[in-house]
């Protein structure tokens, strides 16, 4: 049998310095082509060269492909977590005591904290970044399940004088669904570690608050949540003022990682 030679497709180090770059094919091999040029003929950015991403610019772990086609979903979804959190946490910190204006929360909850934190976790999903696509998908449907519980459960229930439980039942889980979380942040950046922080803390005060039926508590936790809010908030801001002016304007204290 004879043997034929294979081609090594992986670029050089010349090549990869060069206007040649590495680029997916139409058949989805990867393989060396000129880089495209721009007006004035020169060699424009590689958008596929892994060498040329900025770690800090955005949110994405190490494991996020490097198709930079797909805009980074982490600021979308950190700022629907976090105006939705902001706006339920106002009535938790009794900063607005009527309660029947606590219903302005439904929609965003449905809407932003719903539906686009989830789209925001299935692109994370797309570009391979499992912190993001489980954190997001997963807080995408707590607000969803929320909005449902406060519309269509809670007022059948709530002239039960053990109703409380069932609410305390349903933070519960999602206390310790943030405490695993909170678990793989710490590995991420400082930024995401403390967002994840400050909303087990809220949830851990209001399950307290609720199971306990201490309104002082449910109002500590109310505050807690405005933390959070500003926690993300702020990390989705970086992470689009990063991606916009191209280099670190606002730091998310990345983790290092040793290779």
């Amino acid at each position: 049998m004879t043997s034929h030679p294979t081609t090594d497709r992986t670029p050089t180090r010349e090549q990869a310095d060069s206007h040649a770059a590495v680029y997916p094919t139409e058949d989805g091999q990867v393989g060396l082509r000129q880089r495209p040029e721009d007006a004035h003929g020169r060699a424009g950015r590689d958008p596929f060269r892994l060498s040329e991403r900025r770690p800090g610019d955005g949110l994405d772990t190490a494991a996020e492909t490097v198709d930079r086609k797909i805009a980074d979903p982490g600021p979308l979804g950190l700022a629907a977590f976090a105006m939705t959190t902001f706006v339920l946490s106002v009535f938790n910190a009794n900063i607005i005591s009527n309660e029947k204006l606590e219903v302005v929360v439904l929609p965003i909850a449905l809407f932003y904290g719903g539906i686009a934190q989830m789209l925001a976790g299935m692109w994370e999903f797309k570009k391979g970044n499992t912190f993001g696509a489980t954190a997001f998908s997963s807080f995408g449907a707590f607000w969803l399940a929320y909005a449902a519980y406060a519309k269509f459960v809670l007022p059948g229930i709530e002239q039960q004088p053990d109703a409380y439980k069932a609410t305390g039942l349903f933070l519960l889980g999602w206390t310790i669904f943030a405490a695993l979380l909170f678990t793989a942040s710490v590995r991420i950046s400082g930024a995401l570690a403390l967002v994840f922080a400050t909303a087990t803390a809220a949830f851990v005060l209001l399950t307290v608050g609720k199971l306990g039926q201490n309104t002082s508590i449910t109002h500590l936790g109310g505050v807690m949540g405005l933390v959070t809010a500003g926690c993300a908030w702020y990390t989705a801001w970086a992470g689009v003022m990063n991606d916009a002016w191209k280099r670190t304007m606002l730091p998310i204290f990345e983790v290092k990682h040793r290779r």
